[in-house]
């Protein structure tokens, strides 16, 4: 790694721990950096009102920020790589909306089959949205997985993961035609998005499924970086390309299926994320980006998080709705710079 490229990973690196203490301190509560130190410490006599803040509200919902944003971000990634496609995301092949899909069935039918609302059942009814969302993601992947066994082109692939991703909000919108308000209005706040409706257990769950997942897609660098070359020089090289595909496919699907299971479906970060850090650092090889989209993910997440609940705001804004605004912006000032160099050369 060339000297540059260094110090950006090291600033990267560090913005991530900047911002990770960031949405500790700051908050519609105002909390000393010092008294923070010792909540985090064990140390000290803090208010208890300030210890349930940092404990049970602001450090679990950083934890899943972080570990969701560099999910999401490698997602991307794998995504952009298989299909050759600046524009290729974590939603691509309809693996979000299959998790969509489960919470559709479970929280808009919950009120007419069984006569309570799922909104009304709490811890249970998290856990529910949960279990049904990385069903509906898994049983997506699932049938991508088949068809990408079936077909030959990543175009076709990618057109029928569309398809899949259309068919499935088809689905959602007949059952929010029969459904009641208040089950219309839950599933409308779960399709968000948020940091913050993981917590106590949930929280250390996700982060061990995200910290076991996301150090088994480093695995896939060298696969990644053969596809880059063509499938017709990858396969000289001894690469099989459709068990390449299928092994980046549900690399990248199951980690698009476990943050959607626990924060809603995040939109923008896996796409942004990837064009930013080669942008950054000028290279397509994926050992670098990929501990690049990492740490980018995860401090673009905690910034997203960071505005989304600022001080002095009572409440805290949706998600999808920071992310857009910020990932939006970063991806179109890319790609207009990567045309005005193709017009320059």
């Amino acid at each position: 790694m060339k000297r540059p490229n260094t110090l950006f990973m090291l600033l990267i690196v560090a913005s991530v721990f900047l911002f990770f203490m960031l949405n500790l301190l700051l908050g519609s509560v105002a909390i000393p950096l010092k008294s923070v130190w010792h909540i985090l410490m064990h140390t000290g006599d803090e208010p208890q009102v300030w210890q349930n803040i940092i404990l049970k509200s602001r450090v679990p919902q950083s934890l899943t920020a972080l570990v969701a944003g560099a999910g999401l971000a490698i997602s991307g990634l794998q995504m952009q790589t298989v299909f050759r496609n600046p524009l290729a995301g974590p939603s691509v092949l309809g693996i979000s909306s299959g998790a969509s899909l489960g919470v559709a069935f479970v929280v808009l039918l919950s009120g007419s089959l069984g006569g309570v609302a799922l909104s009304k059942l709490g811890y249970v009814g998290e856990i529910a949205l949960s279990v049904a969302a990385i069903a509906g993601a898994l049983s997506i992947m699932a049938l991508i997985v088949y068809v990408s066994q079936k077909v030959k082109g990543n175009v076709t692939l990618l057109i029928i993961g569309v398809m899949i991703g259309y068919v499935a909000n088809a689905i959602i919108g007949v059952l929010k035609y029969f459904s009641v308000e208040e089950d219309i209005r839950a599933y409308v706040i779960w399709g968000l998005g948020s940091f913050s409706r993981v917590s106590g257990d949930q929280v250390i769950l996700f982060v061990i499924l995200m910290s076991a997942l996301i150090p088994l897609s480093f695995l896939l660098i060298k696969t990644m970086n053969l596809m880059l070359l063509g499938d017709g020089y990858a396969r000289n090289l001894g690469l099989n390309i459709r068990r390449s595909r299928l092994l980046v496919i549900t690399s990248s699907g199951v980690l698009v299926a476990i943050v959607t299971a626990y924060c809603g479906p995040i939109v923008f970060l896996g796409l942004a994320v990837p064009h930013l850090c080669r942008a950054i650092f000028h290279t397509s090889d994926h050992r670098i980006l990929m501990p690049a989209v990492l740490f980018a993910g995860a401090s673009l997440a905690l910034v997203c998080n960071l505005i989304a609940r600022m001080p002095g705001l009572e409440g805290a804004l949706p998600v999808n709705s920071v992310t857009a605004l910020v990932g939006a912006p970063v991806v179109a000032s890319v790609l207009f710079r990567k045309r005005k160099d193709d017009l320059n050369e």
